[in-house]
């Protein structure tokens, strides 16, 4: 039973795609109304089935566990990525560095300049 809802709430979302599509000629509004409805049926049904209570179950735990997160502070933030562009830019100019000493090196090789 739960497959037969399943692809009910799958086929209800692509009703609401191609409803979104079908109603090309009809406002923006209303195009995104058909393909909320779609939306908000097939999560309705799929609400109903075992995997859909799990996957809600989930989604709730996930939530909760991130407003437990310690998350950095300004400052932190500001100097991680302070850290990550002077990597960069030492980065980019060893690759620059490297490149032109091999280009150098083809250039002697192959008899240029």
């Amino acid at each position: 039973m739960d497959k037969i809802k399943i692809a009910a709430a799958v086929l209800l979302v692509v009703a609401g795609i191609g409803g979104f599509y079908y109603l090309q000629e009809s406002a923006t509004v209303i195009r995104l109304a058909a393909f909320l409805a779609g939306l908000a049926a097939g999560t309705a049904v799929l609400w109903t089935t075992a995997a859909g209570r799990t996957f809600f179950a989930f989604a709730q735990e996930s939530a909760a566990e991130t407003r437990k997160v310690v998350w950095p502070s300004r400052n932190e933030t500001l100097q991680a990525t302070g850290i990550v562009f002077v990597f960069v830019v030492i980065m980019a100019l060893f690759m620059w560095l490297v490149d032109g000493i091999l280009l150098w090196i083809v250039k002697k090789l192959i008899g240029g300049e």
